[in-house]
Formats: structure tokens, sequence, C-alpha cells
């Protein structure tokens, strides 16, 4: 027994139930021991040399003396292959049916006896043992896919496998998922197991609640994205390359994907890097739209514990003319932390405290957790009972609703990879709309069973649906807060048709943009915790997952009044704007830090809310586009290499960069800037890109850049939307769009693109389309 690990269980949930954590967990060893089989003697295979080749829609299937693979283009661009008769569905990343074939896009021969499908986008290279070439229409090679090879039980079972991967040298890797390291992922090995760290996270740890099998490569040769379309357990390991020096060879990148079970199926998309998002977010679903009022600053604590701190907390917004949008109750609003319940000692009129806030314009938001106390009685435990023909609640080898120990004490877990139970599920929303909340954020849901052995998870023996296909955990358990998701948004549009609903769930996979976003979980209250915040944003974002950010000051702890300040004012800037600690880990609330830093703190809310418009706008773009509000500098220019390499500053759309401050005591930072004319938008200085500037970071802000020409929409003195317009550089022209805030139902998105011009050393700006009308004030900043 691992007696670190049960001292952290006594910290986080008291002795008591530490003690039967340990129970659980002994309980899950033995399940597993008994249900899985053991892997035994193993037999390994390659594809081994072709044999053979059979043409159809999109391109065809290739056989080897032991295996086949599947190759196909679909219509846009996208490409998918799959070995041993592996089909793009069923999918849990896919957003529906798969994209139909490309019609124009044929199997042929290749040289040396292997075969190629040419498609507009990319040429896809299969040799005759078995490797897989991916190729721009120029003919340079983007990656090399060596044969895979498998270990098969000789007793029969999933067998495992890997494959091996070559990149150019000078390529970098990003994605993956939630990586604290990120968003460059640097040499090393990164596991695809969601995870919940336990109580605190920082850089080093890995891996985190949300891991997908994604990755973003950027190179000189052009950027793509690849996606292993396998939920199971297994690890990537990455080094990257070395360009040889005067006449040395190149070291290749290198990439190899483990997997414990499960198909080896692909799919990859190549372009820029906002063609590869907008592909990826077609095939795998658009990115739920947040209700505006979501986009605003919100605040959360566990442990407001009643309605009259809940009330204290608002009023000390108000007071000190703060806004405030968004608030959070965590589990000590439950009745003994049993969802979907209210503690009426603390909280005896929960609808009427929802309404008074509503009416302020504070919105309430739940927590909700998976767990479901094990106790006849109570209602949700009762109803999941009669579900369907067994129950809705995951179960053993042996029949048996696997048990385990979480907040409210002994618990079951509800499978969510059944349609039934996500429809129960759903249903239950109806109590948390009831008593007032807008909106709720899922939690625990990796999942977790509190554990003294290192694995706080169901057994990987436990059954599953799996719609109808039948599996167990090995498969389920990275979707499972995925399914969490889907059942909750259904749920919540089935019963609020009109409204859209407001989720976000700390653990997911791919495709849970299509039910709402995430944030970084419990991560530590320190230096590199605030790094590693934009690290997750970032690579998130390129995952396809545009709405998410930090608890804000970090998760535990006590912030200095410096760091809290830089983190808010991160935060700022950042999708989903939320401060949230642990219990014991005092206030968060600006003012707790003393004048300087609520006067700063409250620059930044102001600031945040002065460019609502703005981020209403890149909300709608990132659901109509795929694009991420938050985008690495190299976003626009993937070939400069320099651009890659920065990973402390950030695009806020196509308008701004943000350059947070990450060190203690700095007051100037550098900013590596993109190609192009700069405005700080403090000073009014002006930049000129590529290259790299000193910036002047005093703790009342963070440099803030605005791009020449650039076109936004912004909060006006008077509370309606005014356009500010950076003055463009002689001879080039500028633009932007903006998106109308339509309310928080389902009304289509109208979206106007707006140019900039110098003309005789005035700054003209025209809408395309109606004759140059422009219905907002313009105000011109850097003449």
């Amino acid at each position: 027994m691992n007696g670190r690990d049960l001292v952290r269980s006594v910290k986080m949930v008291g002795s008591v139930q530490a003690l039967r954590s340990v129970r659980s967990s002994l309980r899950r060893r033995n399940a597993d021991a008994r249900a899985l089989p053991r892997r035994g003697a193993e037999r390994a295979r390659v594809p081994g040399l072709v044999v053979g080749a059979e043409p159809g829609p999109g391109g065809g299937v290739v056989r080897f003396a032991r295996s086949k693979l599947r190759v196909r283009v679909a219509v846009g661009g996208s490409v998918f292959w799959g070995w041993d008769g592996a089909e793009p569905l069923p999918s849990y990343a896919l957003a529906g049916a798969a994209p139909e074939p490309d019609p124009r896009a044929e199997l042929e021969p290749d040289k040396d006896g292997g075969w190629q499908v040419v498609s507009e986008r990319l040429t896809v290279a299969v040799s005759r043992h078995g490797a897989v070439e991916l190729r721009t229409p120029g003919g340079v090679v983007l990656r090399r896919e060596l044969p895979p090879r498998w270990w098969e039980p000789v007793a029969g079972g999933a067998a495992r496998w890997v494959q091996r991967s070559e990149v150019p040298a000078d390529a970098r890797f990003f994605g993956l998922g939630g990586r604290a390291s990120g968003p460059r992922l640097r040499d090393g090995v990164y596991a695809l197991w969601n995870t919940d760290p336990g109580g605190r996270f920082g850089p080093g740890d890995d891996p985190l609640y949300l891991t997908m099998p994604v990755q973003v490569v950027v190179s000189d040769a052009g950027t793509h994205l690849m996606f292993h379309d396998n939920t199971w357990s297994g690890r990537v390991t990455l080094r990257e390359g070395e360009e040889g020096a005067g006449s040395g060879h190149d070291r290749l990148g290198m990439c190899e994907v483990r997997m414990d079970g499960g198909p080896l199926r692909c799919w990859v998309m190549a372009g820029t890097p906002a063609r590869v998002l907008q592909g990826w977010t077609a095939l795998t679903g658009a990115p739920a739209l947040p209700p505006s009022w979501a986009l605003g600053p919100q605040h959360a604590r566990w442990g407001f514990g009643s309605e009259r701190e809940v009330r204290r907390i608002v009023a000390g917004y108000r007071e000190r003319g703060l806004p405030l949008s968004v608030l959070h109750l965590d589990i000590d609003h439950h009745d003994a932390c049993r969802v979907f319940t209210v503690d009426r000692g603390r909280f005896p009129d929960l609808p009427g405290l929802a309404k008074e806030l509503r009416e302020d314009g504070v919105r309430l938001v739940s927590i909700v957790d998976p767990a479901v106390k094990a106790e006849p009685g109570n209602a949700v435990f009762d109803s999941g009972t009669a579900v369907g023909s067994g129950g809705a609640f995951v179960r053993d080898a042996r029949g048996r609703a696997v048990r385990g120990e979480v907040w409210p004490g002994e618990c079951v877990y509800p499978d969510f990879t059944d349609p039934q139970v996500r429809g129960w599920w759903g249903g239950l929303y109806e109590e948390r709309l009831a008593q007032g909340f807008s909106g709720v954020w899922h939690d625990m849901n990796e999942p977790v069973s509190f554990a003294a052995f290192g694995d706080p998870t169901l057994p990987r023996s436990a059954r599953h649906s799996l719609e109808g296909r039948g599996g167990d955990h090995r498969e389920a358990h990275n979707v499972y807060g995925l399914e969490m998701a889907r059942a909750g948004y259904e749920g919540l549009r089935r019963l609020r048709p009109d409204t859209r609903p407001f989720l976000f769930s700390r653990s997911g996979w791919a495709g849970m943009q299509r039910y709402g976003g995430t944030w970084s979980g419990d991560v530590e209250t320190s230096w590199p915790g605030l790094r590693a915040s934009l690290a997750l944003v970032l690579g998130l974002g390129l995952c396809g997952v545009p709405y998410s950010g930090p608890d804000v000051g970090g998760f535990d702890g006590s912030p200095s009044p410096e760091l809290y300040l830089r983190w808010f004012q991160l935060g700022a800037y950042l999708p989903l704007f939320r401060t949230h600690a642990a219990i014991d880990a005092g206030r968060r609330e600006p003012w707790e830090f003393g004048p300087q830093v609520l006067a700063h703190a409250r620059a930044a809310l102001e600031e945040r809310e002065r460019l609502r418009p703005y981020f209403v706008t890149l909300a709608q773009l990132a659901r109509l586009t795929g694009a991420p509000y938050v985008r690495p500098l190299w976003w626009g220019a993937p070939g400069e290499r320099a651009l890659r390499e920065c990973e402390d500053a950030f695009l806020l759309g196509d308008a701004l960069l943000v350059a947070p401050v990450l060190e203690r005591g700095a007051d100037r930072r550098a900013v590596r800037l993109p190609r192009g004319r700069w405005y700080d938008t403090a000073t009014g200085e002006v930049y000129e890109g590529p290259g790299q500037v000193l910036l002047d970071a005093p703790l009342a802000r963070v440099p803030v850049l605005a791009r020449a020409g650039a076109v936004l929409p912004v909060r006006g003195a008077d509370g309606g939307v005014e356009l500010e317009v950076w003055a463009p550089a002689a001879g080039r022209s500028g633009g932007g769009l903006v998106v109308r805030d339509a309310g928080d139902g389902w009304e289509r998105a109208e979206v106007e693109r707006y140019t900039s011009r110098l003309v005789d050393g005035m700054v003209l700006v025209e809408r395309e389309g109606e004759q140059g009308l422009v219905n907002y004030p313009v105000r011109v900043r850097g003449l």
C-alpha cells in the first residue's frame, strides 16, 4: 500500500472516509484480478508485404499478407485510414455520420509496388510494407507512418498496438488535450487516461483530467492534425527533431503511439491552422455557443456555506462597482453532498435567491457530480435503479453495481454510454432549473473514486453499454465525462428548448466542444501553475475546445497579492474568466488583497466588459469556423519558426496580442511580434514585426497590442456597441468581423465584415456588401 496516497486521502476527505476508500481500492483491484483476462503469451504481427488492392469510393483497400488497410479521402479534404477492417463508425468523436467520400480521389499504383490516393490537399502514399506517407500537393512529406505492429494474446483478447511516425526535423508538436507542460509538447511521454491528479497539479503532472489523442504538428512543410480515434488507455512518446549543422544530416522528429487495445484508425487534415481547425470541427462538431452572460466575469468558491455569504459576495462586487455575471455554487450547497439536492438549512430559499440575483444581473451555476449516493430513499438512486432492465449504474463482471467512495460516501456511477441512462440523467436537470440555476459545471467525472493506491477510478473490468455494443471500462473510461456532458446538454435542451445551455466539464474527450467547454481543474497556486493555466487553454483550443479557462488564483493555497493580480489579468483575456478556490484556500474576492490589487483588478474587469462584444463575436466565429478565441502566435504564420517557440503570449482573435506576466517581480517583458505593425493599446507606441520588443508591464496592466488595421467591436460609454479601429499602415488595408449579440436563444448569427484603409491621412471604414454603410459609432486609434 502507498502510504503517501493514504495520507493524501485523509487530508482530502477525513480519516473515516479515507479508510473506506482503502476498502474501495482493494475491492477494485480484486474485481480486476478476477475479471480481466491475463495477457499471457502474445503473438506479434506486422502487415507483411502488399498482395493487392481494391479501389473504392474516395480511395480503397490495400491488402497485405497479414492485414488490410482502408484509405478514404472525404469531401472537405480530411483523410481516414483504418487497419484490419476498422471503419470511421462507431465513434464517440464524430458529430454524426462520417463525411461522404470524395469521388475525385482514386486509389492508383505508386512506385516500388505501393499505392497512392491523390486529393486536392494531400497525397496518401502506401508502401508495399505498410508505411503510410502524407505529402503536400507539391510532394513535400508532412508525416510518415511506419508499418504498425500488433501484439495479440494467444489465448484471445484485445490486441495492443504501436504506431511510430516521423515528421520533419523542424516540426513542433501541440495538442493531446489539456497538458500543463504545453502548449508546445517537448520530448517526453504523455499518457492517454483521464485522471484526477488529487487536489492540485503543476506543469510536471501528467496525465490530467482531459486527454485526447489529437496532435497538431507545425513545420515548414505545413500544418496538419492527426487524430487516433481510439478511446483505450495509451501513451504518446514525442521527440523533436534536429536539423543538421553544416553537412550533417537532419534527425527527424518522432512520434510513437501505443494503445492497450481498440482499433488502429486515424483521421488527418492539413492546410493552414485555420483550415485545419475548420476541418476538425466539421468532423467532430461545431462548438456549443455559450450564452452571452457566460462571457462575463464569474466567481466561485468551494465553501460559500450559506445564502447570507452569497449575498455578501455579490453585494461586495456591487458596492465596489465591480462587474459580475455569474456566481457558482460548489458541493457545499448540496444536502450531504448528494447530487440534485439542496441543504435547506444553509439555503432555505434557493429559487428566491436565484431570482433576486438574476434581477441584479447575476446568474447562478450549479456543480453536478456523477457519483450517486448508494442509499435507498435517495430519490436519484431509487429512480436510477428503475432505468431499463438492469438499472442505470455501471456494473461489475458479476452484474453488481460498482461502488466507490466519493464526497457523499459510498456511491454508484451512471453508465453514460447507455442512451437510456443519458435520457434519465438529462431529465434530472429539471430540478436544477427549478432551483433557479442558469447553468451547470460537471466535476469529478473522469470518473473519480477516492483511492489509496494511485488510480482513482472505476475498475477497468467494470461493464458498460457502449451504445449497446457492450464492453468494459478500459474502453469507456476516457469518454465517460464526454457522455455525461452529452447527457446534461441534451437534457437541458429538451427542458429549455428556447435557451442555449451553459455547461462546462472537467473531463471529456475529442468532440466535447459539441456540449460545452472545460476549465483547468485544480491547478496549483504558484507561478508555474499560472504558466500552466495558459498552456492548457492554448492546447485545448488547438484540439477543438475553444471555451476554457483556469481557476484564477489557483485552486489550493493562498496566492500572494502579486500572483493573484497577474492571474486575474490573464483570466480577463481568456474565454472562461472565473475565480475559484478550495474550501481551505481563503477568499478570492479582489478586495481581499488590498486597495492596490483592487484598483488594478477593477481595471481588468472593466476592460473585459469593454471587450464583451468582441468576445461575443469570437464565440460566434468559433462555432462557425472552429477557430479558438485564444490562438498561438504562429496561428497566422506557421512558417515563422520564432513564433513556434513562443509560449508566453497569445493572440485573442485576429486583432489583439496579449502578453501576460508569468514571473514574480517582473515589470517589463520581452514580446515576440508577428509580421506587421502593432500598437501598444496603453501607450499608443508603434512597433513593426517580425521581431522582439521589450515592453513595460507595470502591476496596473499587462501588455496588449492591437494589429494595425484591426476593426473590433467594443462596448461604448453608453453601453452600446462601437467599432474600435486601429489605423492601418500607409498602403495597407485591414478589417474585422462583427457578430451582434442576438440573445441567449438560437437566432442565426449574421456576420458583418468591415474594412479599413488610409485615404489622404484619414481612416476610412466600410461595411462590405452594404454600400459602405456603418451602423455603429467609430473610434479611430493609432493616428
